[in-house]
């Protein structure tokens, strides 16, 4: 039977939409259960190169579209002669990425008889190997869980013919560089590679010429937010942080937000204090098994959760469509985090908004975000809500090092802070330590075991038990003296 996309090229006329990629039924027929009609920026300009078979690199804003980009011509790839076994590679950093990415091809997919897998941590990989030994084509995974079950040889990757690296930026930042090498060692020399992600800082850019071949680049204002997307920064005194917050809350517009926060004990404690003022919240950070991970993404993405208090382990990919409001708790710590951050709303070119609550530290990064953006950030004063005064710089006492320096941005209202030096960009980077990129996120960790608890740094302290002490004190807000 003729398809309607082939009678009317037979017939001369015009193709619009997706018919004018020349898919295969049957992959049309997913593109239409999904409601797609018109093929957004980033898929009409690398679609044609993908299924012509070139190499693709595409930068676009988050929120554009960038999964269709390469399933499509995975798809259609893989749709005509078929054979069982892995075909394509798709990895991802984040378990929530790495589902997400497979609940969207498997509905564009569900006429063709294509099978997938999604290999992440976290979870028991049992079910994982029953699937793999069914010999599904496409496989979306996690770095550190794909290596692991390489290594016991339950995933065989010497028919890979396409490679997708999404979300790449990430995947380097993360420290994933070692891991991405040696899957690629594992991969046949020949093949199609396709590296899509939101942000491409000039070092990570040269890391893809080891991976790409006279690639088809396609950039569509990847460092700027969408058009759609409201966004304006609140000067405010740490102080009034959460009063502030909550006002912002209360706007008409409001249906549901993403609260970002630094730390893994702010995301937690910022989510019981905005439930106990009436909303139905919920945090999302690294400490969380996949289970409960599954539970906040999932209770959010029906409705159930009004407000999500997340970590940067959700900026990254994640799509919830009806995210009215984007809130930056805290200053995120690079111009592209912020990028991330706020592309959370405003996605599919709907409308949003997107806040971020400045304290006096957070001059710096603010200026290196407005530099990345080419443009100054509207700021608004809320009555009521005073200005942060500029902290006064106090000297840190010989031998206690940079760490113990002052609270950072903004600590929630209640928490104890250390008093020390005013923190700097540097130093708060310092002493939050660095995530363990394994699987998108894991536990996260410092560079030393003696870690803050209510973001005091004890890198100072002389020992083990001397910084578990100072904790326990804090814990209990009792004195505390150190032997």
């Amino acid at each position: 039977m003729t398809s309607p996309s082939t009678a009317r090229r037979d017939a001369g006329q015009p193709l619009t939409g997706f018919e004018q990629f020349s898919l295969t039924p049957s992959i049309q027929r997913g593109i239409a259960g999904l409601g797609f009609t018109i093929p957004r920026p980033i898929q009409a300009q690398t679609i044609p190169a993908a299924l012509a078979g070139r190499d693709v690199l595409g930068l676009a804003q988050t929120g554009t579209g960038k999964t269709a980009a390469f399933a499509l011509p995975i798809l259609e790839r893989l749709n005509t002669g078929r054979r069982r076994g892995a075909r394509a590679l798709i990895v991802a950093p984040t378990r929530e990425l790495a589902m997400q990415i497979q609940a969207e091809i498997v509905s564009l997919a569900r006429f063709t008889g294509i099978k997938t897998v999604a290999i992440f941590g976290g979870v028991s990989a049992s079910l994982q190997i029953r699937t793999l030994r069914s010999r599904p084509e496409i496989i979306i995974a996690c770095p550190g869980r794909l290596l692991d079950l390489m290594q016991q040889g339950e995933v065989d990757l010497g028919g890979t013919e396409v490679l997708v690296l999404d979300e790449a930026d990430h995947m380097f930042d993360m420290g994933f560089l070692p891991d991405i090498r040696r899957i690629l060692k594992a991969l046949p020399n020949k093949r199609q590679n396709l590296l899509f992600a939101a942000t491409m800082p000039a070092e990570v850019r040269a890391l893809t010429r080891d991976v790409l071949q006279n690639p088809c680049t396609v950039e569509l204002a990847h460092s700027r937010p969408p058009e759609a997307i409201e966004h304006a920064l609140y000067p405010v005194g740490e102080g009034h942080k959460l009063d502030l917050l909550l006002h912002l809350l209360s706007d008409d517009d409001f249906t549901s937000a993403i609260v970002f926060a630094r730390t893994k004990y702010r995301a937690r404690r910022l989510a019981e204090q905005l439930s106990r003022s009436g909303h139905n919240a919920v945090a999302l950070q690294g400490n969380m098994s996949q289970p409960q991970r599954d539970r906040a993404m999932n209770g959010f993405r029906q409705g159930r959760f009004d407000i999500l208090v997340a970590t940067d382990i959700a900026a990254r990919g994640i799509d919830v469509a009806s995210v009215s409001h984007v809130i930056n708790f805290d200053v995120p710590s690079t111009p592209d985090a912020y990028t991330h951050r706020i592309g959370r709303t405003g996605r599919a070119e709907r409308s949003g908004k997107a806040f971020t609550l400045v304290c006096d530290e957070d001059r710096g990064v603010v200026r290196d975000i407005e530099r990345n953006l080419g443009e100054p950030i509207v700021r608004r004063n809320v009555p009521g809500f005073p200005e942060p005064r500029r902290a006064p710089v106090t000297a840190v006492p010989s031998g206690r090092g940079g760490d113990e320096a002052g609270a950072g941005n903004g600590y929630a209202n209640g928490e104890r802070r250390h008093r020390g030096r005013a923190a700097t960009g540097r130093g708060e980077r310092q002493r939050t330590g660095v995530q363990t990129a394994r699987d998108g996120g894991g536990n996260g960790n410092t560079a030393d075991h003696r870690r803050d608890y209510r973001g005091v740094a004890l890198s100072w302290l002389p020992d083990r038990s001397s910084a578990k002490l100072l904790r326990n004190r804090l814990l209990t807000r009792a004195p505390c003296r150190l032997a």
